[in-house]
């Protein structure tokens, strides 16, 4: 019996349930498999339980760049009540979307750094959620030239690539629309930066 508090025994009937619920009442025509995952450690991707996703709507669910597919493994993680940290132990996929997003991750990091190691000038990705940026992150851990991290808050944040020896540029300032009142919203520990094996995720 597994250790691990995500696994299909454990989460499995409510996912089932909830799935089953949203599915139904939003007449997609989609069916749906819970699979427990053995992971590597030099995985970019790390999940213990994946939901995969058929059915002749599958095409709605990975347009705009899977809009719809993230959406719904959002509300699923907050029927769960996962905390944010243990976000990336469920993944939500279809027609093997989160392979092919890794590999274009990757090529774009290698590029990126390419670039950097050339010019000597920072490049900035477009926003990213957090498990986007950790590919980013992992895909240049070996490469001593350069360096990754990441910047900004919420929706804005993103991955910046610097020359190895490069200090790091200003934090941008705070969108309009994270403000209330006209007065910034104070950051909790999510908002705050972190470093982790060199980086900053």
């Amino acid at each position: 019996m597994s250790d691990s508090k995500y696994d299909v025994a454990s989460i499995g009937p409510r996912v089932d349930q909830f799935l089953h619920t949203v599915l139904r009442d939003a007449g997609f025509r989609l069916e749906f498999d819970l699979r427990d995952v053995v992971s590597a450690e030099d995985d970019f991707e790390t999940p213990e339980v994946v939901v995969k996703f058929t059915g002749p709507d599958v095409d709605l669910l990975l347009t705009n760049k899977a809009e719809l597919l993230l959406a719904l493994e959002h509300v699923t993680m907050e029927m769960l009540r996962v905390p944010s940290e243990d976000h990336s132990k469920i993944s939500f996929d279809a027609n093997d979307y989160r392979l092919l997003r890794i590999e274009e991750l990757r090529l774009s990091a290698t590029t990126a750094a390419d670039k950097v190691k050339r010019t000597g000038v920072p490049f900035r990705f477009n926003p990213m959620n957090s498990r986007e940026r950790r590919v980013i992150h992992l895909a240049l851990r070996n490469e001593p030239a350069v360096r990754s991290e990441s910047i900004g808050i919420g929706p804005a944040r993103q991955v910046v690539v610097y020359p190895a020896g490069m200090a790091s540029l200003p934090q941008p300032p705070v969108p309009v629309s994270s403000t209330r009142g006209g007065r910034p919203e104070r950051r909790g520990p999510a908002g705050r930066s972190a470093r982790s094996r060199g980086y900053r995720r």
